[in-house]
C-alpha cells in the first residue's frame, strides 16, 4: 500500500531553513543560476551546518522515538534542481536526520504542491514562498537568521506562538490598529465568551497538541502576547473549547517578549510583527507569520 501523510504532523522545509545556505545564496544573487549550480556540485560531499530550523527539525523527528507508528513527516520542500538538491540529502544522511523525503521544483512555485504533500507547516528563508504559501491558506513563516550559541533543551520541544494573526485570526488586531487600545479591550470584554476565529497556525497548534496529550512530557507549548487583562479571558476559553491545552501564557500587555522567550527557551517563536521577531530572534529561532495578501492588516502593514 502507498505510505500514507494522513494523520501525521507534516512540515515542509526548505533546504535553506534546515540548512546554513547563506553563502550559498549570495553566489546565486550575486553570480546566478549557473554559478551557484557549479557552487553545489562542487562542494556536494562536504556537510552543510544547520540553519535555524534544524532544531526544532530535529526535535520533531525525535518524537518519531516514541510508539510503533510515525507521527511527524519532516519532508525538504526546495526551489532547488535534483542536481543541485543532492548535496542537502548528503548532509541528511551524514547527520542522521530522519528525513526520507523531498520535492525539489527546479525554480517552479512551492505553493502549488502543499497540498498534494498535505502540509501541516512549511519554513522557509524566501519571502516569496512563504507569502505564497499564507495566502494559499497553509501555516508559514519566514525564518530570522540563526541565533547565535544557541542551546535548545534536549529533553522536550518547546514552541512559542504569538495570538493575535498567528494561533487567531486578525480580526481583533484589525480593531486595535484601526480605532485604538481602548475600542480592542472593549471588544473583547464584550465578545469573551465568543471564540476567536482560527488564524493560520490555529491546525499545526490543535494538530501539536493532539500529540502532546500521548506523550505530554515530550512537548512543552507557551502562548506569548502582548495582549493583558482583561483581554486574557478570551483567548483562555477559545483554547479550552478547541481542546488545546498550554503549559505556559504569558499576558505581557507590551512587555517585551525577548527575556521571556530565552527564559523560556523556545526551539522557534512564531509571531506576526518583526518588531517582536527581530529581537527575539537574537536569542531564540524565530519565524515572522506574514498576513494574507489584501487582508486589512497587510494593507496597514
Amino acid at each position: 500500500m502507498p505510505y500514507s501523510l494522513k494523520d501525521k504532523l507534516v512540515v515542509a522545509i526548505s533546504s535553506r531553513a534546515l540548512f546554513d545556505l547563506e553563502r550559498e545564496n549570495q553566489i546565486y544573487l550575486d553570480q546566478g543560476l549557473s554559478a551557484y549550480a557549479d557552487h553545489q556540485i562542487q562542494h556536494e560531499e562536504e556537510f552543510l551546518q544547520p540553519g535555524t530550523a534544524y532544531s526544532i527539525v530535529q526535535a520533531l523527528l525525535d518524537l518519531n522515538q516514541v510508539g510503533e507508528e510515525a507521527q511527524v513527516e519532516v519532508i525538504v520542500l526546495s526551489r532547488n534542481s535534483p542536481s543541485t538538491g543532492l548535496r542537502v540529502f548528503n548532509s541528511i544522511e551524514k547527520r542522521e536526520l530522519g528525513i526520507h523525503r523531498a520535492a525539489f521544483t527546479g525554480g517552479e512555485k512551492i505553493s502549488k504542491y502543499l497540498e498534494a504533500l498535505k502540509v501541516d507547516l512549511f519554513l522557509s528563508k524566501n519571502k516569496d514562498d512563504v507569502q505564497d504559501a499564507i495566502d494559499a491558506g497553509f501555516a508559514a513563516a519566514l525564518l530570522y537568521d540563526a541565533p547565535e550559541n544557541y542551546q535548545p533543551d534536549e529533553s522536550q520541544i518547546r514552541i512559542a506562538f504569538d495570538g493575535d494573526a498567528v494561533i487567531f485570526s486578525g480580526e481583533s488586531e484589525e480593531i486595535y490598529k484601526a480605532e485604538g487600545l481602548e475600542a480592542f479591550i472593549e471588544n473583547e470584554k464584550k465578545n469573551a465568551e465568543n471564540p476567536l476565529m482560527e488564524g493560520p497556525f490555529a491546525k499545526f497548534l490543535k494538530m501539536l497538541s493532539l500529540i502532546k496529550k500521548k506523550d505530554p512530557d515530550r512537548i512543552r507549548i507557551a502562548l506569548v502576547t502582548s495582549r493583558n487583562s482583561p483581554a486574557h479571558k478570551r483567548v483562555i476559553l477559545t483554547l479550552r473549547i478547541w481542546g488545546v491545552d498550554l503549559d505556559e501564557a504569558f499576558f505581557l500587555g507590551g512587555v517585551e517578549k525577548t527575556d521571556v522567550l530565552k527564559a523560556f527557551n523556545a526551539h522557534i517563536f512564531f509571531d506576526d510583527q518583526d518588531l517582536h521577531v527581530q529581537p527575539a530572534s537574537e536569542e531564540i529561532p524565530s519565524g515572522r507569520v506574514p498576513y494574507r495578501s489584501g487582508s486589512k492588516l497587510s494593507e496597514e502593514a
